[in-house]
């Protein structure tokens, strides 16, 4: 069974909430009676070192109960140790970090060990409040603890667990037979994806996210920055993925210089936020240089004449007393350098009705496309349809079943994917893997090729086993590009690389003068460098007629419902002397007129109380609200806090009830 990072903290009880779960798809659940009055995580002046070099110094912050945050940071500034740190697997320094009594606190340590159990089981597991129980019902006898056990399922919504565990499964790729195939079936990758929907199964008060895009698709990414958007409780994600930052998160939690700031808003107003701070602070520290200088100019020059000691004697003073304004360090460029190449003659690769799959039947058919030297193509489509097929069909890493693809005589070309960062030789450094493929050149060449990507003198005969994700990760484009290719078949390049990163392969991906073909999860990415869509479904590849928008919409439609299947009714018409089958009665057009009112008047009043609650908490977001002189207005909010929420968990329910009425009103 796996170890999903879903355990109790020390010391504290399970979690007591949920009282109401009417859907699998929508989980509304109540805040637990332990967080009333105080429902925050509080981190107040931490200090932490390793290895002598501090990481925290007196970092101070506040996160109310329900709050979405995005952690971020440079790399290597400590963000995964603050989550060790808040899970008490690390010992503060000084200062403290508290959490509301019997808050449990959950995350993925690591993926879903291969094993016999069933996907389905085993994320059923990893509630373990709600297994425990399920076993003890079948074994208790006392009248009292049954009467308890059952009580408890019925607030934790354990009856419908499975039909949650399922479409959380589904939302990250799995349809129904995958989940009830053994986790022994499925990549690393993938259990990694079972260990993520474990936890978000088990729904901790304090859901710690570390990257969890990183082994997901588009789909994938997608559903989950919804689902976080909507999840009932706390949130801190570490993530480079930014629409998942603006769209999921409603704050952002810098780390910087061994401090913690927290910005309200999604990424991009961070940005700008922070972006104002910096410029304002350099033009106080630039304002504070020219008066130190100024007082230091006077005092130099009268500090011998009697007549001027005493002003002298003042500005020495003054000089004493001026706190020293620091103009912030400016972030190291991050940078990639792609090789230019020759251009050639038009296309450089045509594909007249090929085929191509894996030696059984095609995976793709009836191909014809042409890719020119200029192209920037995004590939779109579901997992499972076969991007990763088409990627290295067009690298030469597949022969055509059937047609033809005929590439230009002097093609070069570049092919990154994800698992050529784990083939990395570990023992061996970035120069010897550039040695090895260029042992002719000179050595100062070499490394000026890893300046040329980001990798500095020190960390150029650093072991590969010793770097970054994002380090290998450059290392490895790198070397695919180190011929100058005219095609670059990226397949997910952005997995470890940070924001600055991300916006630096953007700005070399757009002065590079070779094809591109775009394989990602990261939406930012593809709008900002592909200029074609090709989408691959049904076996086959198209052009796709509408923008990224218009495909995010399609990705997170709902599904058809069952009931409403237009063909049902051709048929129905075409056999009018057929046996009508018995159903309830169709509602006058007067009635579904009044559910639709209703359905209206809900979702009305849930966007108003919604509206509420996004100012209520800006509010309580406010670190100035908890200080002691006014703890009596941050109780009385803190009281309508919770009013609010209990009345947006009621007109949420009367939401689904309406919402319910009129969809059983149009399938009869």
């Amino acid at each position: 069974m796996a170890q999903l990072r879903c355990d109790l903290m020390k010391g504290r009880t399970p979690f007591m909430g949920n009282k109401f779960a009417p859907s699998a798809q929508r989980r509304l659940t109540r805040p637990p009676a332990c967080c009333k009055g105080g429902r925050m995580l509080r981190i107040k002046d931490i200090s932490y070192s390793i290895e002598g070099r501090p990481l925290f110094a007196g970092a101070s912050a506040t996160i109310p109960e329900g709050h979405k945050v995005g952690l971020v940071g440079p790399n290597g500034a400590g963000k995964t140790t603050l989550f060790r740190l808040i899970r008490g697997e690390l010992t503060l320094d000084g200062g403290e970090i508290t959490l509301p009594s019997r808050a449990k606190v959950g995350g993925v340590a690591q993926e879903v060990p291969s094993s016999s159990t069933s996907l389905l089981d085993t994320v059923l597991a990893a509630d373990e409040e709600r297994a425990s129980l399920l076993a003890e019902s079948e074994t208790a006898t006392d009248a009292h603890r049954i009467a308890d056990i059952q009580t408890r399922l019925v607030d934790i919504d354990a009856w419908s667990g499975e039909a949650r565990a399922s479409s959380i499964l589904r939302g990250l790729g799995f349809d129904n037979e995958a989940q009830a195939r053994p986790c022994s079936d499925f990549s690393g990758g993938w259990r990694m994806r079972v260990a993520l929907a474990g936890v978000l199964f088990a729904q901790p008060d304090l859901l710690l996210l570390d990257e969890p895009t990183n082994y997901l698709d588009l789909e994938g990414a997608l559903w989950l920055e919804q689902y976080l958007a909507r999840y009932p409780h706390t949130v801190i994600v570490i993530s480079h993925d930014r629409d998942l930052l603006n769209r999921a998160v409603g704050a952002i939690l810098h780390l910087e210089e061994r401090q913690l700031t927290l910005y309200q808003g999604g990424y991009d107003t961070f940005a700008r936020t922070r972006a104002l701070r910096r410029e304002a602070q350099a033009a106080q520290a630039k304002k504070q240089d020219t008066r130190r200088a100024h007082l230091q100019s006077f005092v130099d020059r009268f500090r011998a004449k009697a007549s001027k000691a005493k002003q002298a004697q003042a500005r020495v003073k003054m000089l004493e007393k001026m706190v020293p304004i620091t103009a912030p360090e400016e972030a190291a460029q991050q940078v990639f350098s792609f090789p230019e190449p020759e251009q050639l003659s038009p296309p450089i690769i045509t594909m007249e009705g090929a085929a191509v799959g894996y030696g059984g039947p095609a995976i793709l058919k009836r191909l014809d496309l042409r890719i020119d030297q200029d192209d920037r193509i995004a590939l779109l489509g579901r997992n499972g349809e076969g991007k990763s097929t088409l990627s290295k069909f067009l690298a030469d890493k597949l022969t055509a079943m059937e047609g033809k693809i005929t590439r230009s005589s002097k093609l070069r070309i570049g092919y990154f994917a994800q698992h050529q960062v784990d083939e990395l030789h570990l023992d061996e450094t970035p120069l010897q893997h550039l040695r090895s493929q260029r042992p002719d050149e000179a050595q100062a060449k070499l490394r000026a090729r890893l300046a040329g990507f980001g990798l500095r003198a020190d960390q150029a005969e650093t072991a590969v086993g010793k770097l970054s994700g994002g380090q290998k990760a450059r290392l490895s484009l790198l070397l695919a590009t180190l011929d100058a290719p005219h095609l670059l078949i990226l397949d997910e390049p952005t997995n470890h690389l940070d924001i600055e990163s991300r916006e630096a392969l953007v700005s070399a991906l757009t002065e590079y003068s070779g094809a591109v073909i775009l394989v990602s999860h990261d939406m930012h990415l593809l709008s900002l460098v592909a200029d074609r869509l090709w989408l691959v479904k049904d076996g086959g590849v198209a052009p796709y007629s509408g923008d990224l928008d218009s495909y995010r919409a399609e990705l997170l439609a709902p599904p058809a419902p069952a009931g409403k299947q237009k063909p049902a009714k051709q048929t129905q018409k075409a056999t009018p002397a057929a046996a009508p089958t018995p159903s309830a009665p169709k509602p006058a057009r007067d009635a579904r007129q009044n559910l639709k009112k209703a359905l209206r008047e809900s979702e009305a009043r849930v966007a108003k109380l919604a509206e509420m609650m996004e100012k209520l908490d800006a509010i309580m977001a406010d670190p100035k609200l908890y200080a002691t002189a006014r703890a009596a207005e941050a109780e009385r909010w803190s009281k309508k806090h919770a009013e609010l929420r209990t009345a947006m968990t009621r007109a949420e329910a009367l939401w689904l009830e309406a919402l319910e009425n009129f969809e059983a009103a149009e399938k009869s």
